[in-house]
C-alpha cells in the first residue's frame, strides 16, 4: 500500500519513523499543543500528515538542532511558519549533499582509463 494515499497512522508507525519510542511522542502531545492527532473511539491516536510533518518539525529542533522543549515551543508558537521554511531548506540541503555525496562516490570510481575515454568521447562530440 502506498504510504502516500494513507490518511492515519498509528502511534507505532509514526515512532518508527523518527526511530523514538511511543512515550516520547505522547510526552511530547503534552508539551506541545500543535500535536494533537486525532483519537478513536478506544483513545487509539491517529496520526494524519499534519501530525506527522508538527513531529517532524519537533524531532528537527530537539534532537537535531539540540534546542531545550521550551525553546522549541517558543519557536513553533511564535514564528512556526519560518521555522518550517528553514527546516524544509535544511531538508532540501541534505538530500542535494546526499545525491553530491553519491556522485562523487560515483566519479572516485572511475579510473584514470576511463576518464581518459570519456575526455575522448567528449571531443568527439565537440568536432
Amino acid at each position: 500500500m502506498d504510504k502516500d494515499l494513507k490518511l492515519y497512522y498509528s502511534i507505532s508507525e509514526v515512532a518508527q519513523m523518527f526511530d523514538v519510542n511511543e512515550s516520547l511522542l505522547r510526552f511530547w502531545e503534552k508539551e506541545f499543543p500543535q500535536l494533537s492527532p486525532k483519537k478513536g473511539s478506544r483513545g487509539v491516536r491517529q496520526y494524519r500528515k499534519e501530525d506527522i510533518e508538527t513531529v517532524k518539525l519537533i524531532y528537527h529542533l530537539v534532537k537535531e538542532r539540540g534546542m531545550t522543549l521550551p525553546g522549541a515551543r517558543q519557536r513553533m508558537k511564535d514564528n512556526k511558519e519560518n521555522t518550517l521554511r528553514n527546516f524544509e531548506i535544511v531538508e532540501r540541503l541534505k538530500a542535494v549533499r546526499e545525491e553530491l555525496l553519491s556522485m562523487k562516490k560515483a566519479l572516485d570510481g572511475f579510473t584514470y582509463e576511463q576518464i581518459d575515454e570519456l575526455k575522448k568521447d567528449i571531443q568527439d562530440i565537440g568536432e
